[in-house]
């Protein structure tokens, strides 16, 4: 009986992600939105990471932009689920070269910045918080399966 009851307090979030998984997380703040995405179930998850791709779609010259900001990672209080947040963007920025024409194409532009590059866990959604008018992308890393030997000097 003991071993059951165990079971199910540990049991109990997963069960009760998989009704409504997304119960847990707070509502997004006025001026944001909140984007989800699931990743794919693997062997190993220890052998991947997902990065976080914030951006947006603006009309581009020649000139590499960017925005930037950072990415802080909370935890739902009394599940532990993390969730990412980025508070402040700015820019763009670009560089300053000289181009032969001032003709624009629409580009989507990357915050670059700290913490996009986060453990995967394909057992819970991926929740981030983003400023209304930006978008979020992802992009799965998967580390060699060969290792390489480092030698002492």
């Amino acid at each position: 009986m003991k071993i059951v009851l165990t079971a199910i307090v540990l049991l109990f979030p997963l069960i009760a992600m998989s009704s409504d998984d997304m119960k847990p997380y707070p509502p997004p703040e006025a001026g944001f939105e909140r984007f989800v995405f699931r990743l794919p179930e693997t062997a190993n998850d220890h052998d991947r990471k997902v990065e976080i791709v914030i951006g947006k779609v603006i009309p581009v010259d020649c000139n590499r932009a960017m925005f930037m900001g950072n990415i802080e990672e909370f935890v739902v209080e009394g599940w532990g689920y993390p969730y990412y947040v980025i508070r402040q963007i700015t820019g763009p920025a670009s560089t300053l070269m000289g181009c032969e024409n001032d003709q624009k194409s629409d580009q989507f532009v990357q915050v670059r910045g700290e913490g996009f590059l986060q453990r995967y866990n394909h057992k819970l959604p991926v929740v981030v918080y983003v400023q209304e008018g930006f978008e979020v992308r992802y992009r799965i890393w998967s580390a060699d399966e060969s290792l390489q030997e480092a030698r002492p000097e």
